[in-house]
């Protein structure tokens, strides 16, 4: 380790990673720094890879260079995005998949995993560097272009964001939503799904329920030739393009190799996320120096940002508080779940459960039409700490 300094390892480095990586390089005294380790060469912004997928022109405004991740907090030149994938978590050490100042293994004292979980594409993205991942988009919306009769099979956020985008930028194209449940994102409070469906209906996109997808083992044709997608109650749909906007999967196989105090006391076997105490270290009270934040902690808050990045924060306290020989006493507190999403181009809504807790019964709902094409891409190109003065540099 240079210069005998101390590495504070953070696995994944999306919206949460990225968070507490900047959060502990903030707080950690300089014997230590903070290693972001990402495969992808540049931060995947996420939330508007459902729109750039369909919308032609803004593909490479989803990819944003790590280059300036610690520009901002002390001590900027200790801490380094490590451009790998981490195969394996021991003890002391993460394995990654490629050599890093000449070694396999990077040792650690403390180490946060924020690896969250795994989207069909194109709600995420199969390559790690920029070129491929906006040629797929592109590849993407040809596919749509050309189709005269679409299938979204999943009614979640990406599902539904998809739909209003896709009617309203191709208002003569037949689009059909297929999700499984009886009301859309059941993880909100019944009005969601009311808000959606007077959307779907003002937009014209067709909605089916309460059934799901039969997806055949190769896949769905992808030759422009028109074909006949069956649900599990019967239903016949000819379609000529198919969108999967389906489930999550928890990345979580990098800790496989870790041995467990006792059965399912590192993952979750109802959920695959890794068991975290509140102050979000392991449940197994062997690995007092490993955290798990954001989608991948079995934390039992709904996976969004905002208590992704109040999460970082307490993971940050809780790390200087062992650096510093204190007890970790930072926890996590429960919140109602809530989301800021699009119902087209430019309808939005800001959607909030409502807090029992504070004698509340009915939602929080805020309607705006003030959204922009690009989804206000810049902004997040500002908070990575690069400026998109023009055009050009969003091909950095």
């Amino acid at each position: 380790m240079a210069s005998g300094i101390r590495n504070v390892i953070v696995v994944g480095g999306s919206y949460v990673g990225k968070a507490t990586a900047l959060e502990l390089a903030r707080v950690i005294p300089p014997t230590h720094r903070v290693l972001l380790i990402e495969p992808h060469s540049h931060f995947n912004h996420l939330f508007v890879f459902p729109r750039f997928a369909v919308l032609p022109g803004h593909e490479h405004k989803a990819f944003i260079p790590y280059s300036s991740t610690f520009a901002s907090v002390p001590n900027s030149s200790l801490h380094s995005v490590v451009p790998a994938r981490v195969l394996s978590v021991q003890p002391k050490y993460v394995e990654i998949d490629r050599e890093w100042q000449g070694s396999n293994q990077v040792p650690f004292d403390y180490l946060t995993i924020a690896t969250g979980t795994s989207l069909v594409e194109p709600a995420s993205m199969r390559y790690d560097d920029k070129a491929s991942s906006a040629a797929y988009l592109k590849s993407h919306q040809d596919n749509v272009k050309r189709s005269k009769s679409i299938v979204v099979v999943g009614g979640g956020a990406v599902g539904v964001q998809m739909a209003t985008d896709l009617k309203e930028i191709y208002p003569d194209k037949e689009i059909t939503v297929v999700h499984s449940r009886a009301h859309l994102m059941p993880l909100y409070h019944e009005k969601m799904h009311e808000i959606i469906k007077r959307r779907f209906d003002e937009l014209g996109v067709r909605l089916i329920t309460g059934s799901r997808v039969v997806i055949p083992t190769n896949g769905f044709p992808k030759d422009e030739s028109d074909f006949v997608v069956e649900l599990t109650n019967g239903t016949k749909l000819k379609t000529d393009f198919v969108i999967l906007a389906t489930g999550q999967k928890p990345n979580n196989r990098l800790i496989q190799d870790l041995v467990a105090t006792a059965r399912d006391s590192l993952i979750n076997p109802k959920n695959g996320f890794i068991r975290v105490k509140p102050t979000l270290q392991f449940l197994d009270s062997q690995y007092p120096n490993l955290f798990a934040v954001g989608d991948i902690a079995d934390t039992g808050m709904h996976k969004a940002a905002r208590p992704g990045s109040l999460q970082a924060a307490a993971v940050a306290k809780n790390i200087q508080a062992l650096i510093e020989g204190r007890d970790p006493e930072a926890e996590i507190s429960w919140s109602p779940p809530g989301i800021h999403m699009s119902l087209g181009l430019k309808y939005n809504i800001v959607f909030r459960n409502p807090n029992p807790a504070e004698g509340q019964n009915e939602p929080v709902v805020k309607y705006s039409d003030d959204g922009k094409e690009d989804l206000n891409v810049e902004s997040m190109w500002t908070r990575m700490g690069v400026q998109a003065d023009e055009p050009g540099r969003y091909h950095l």
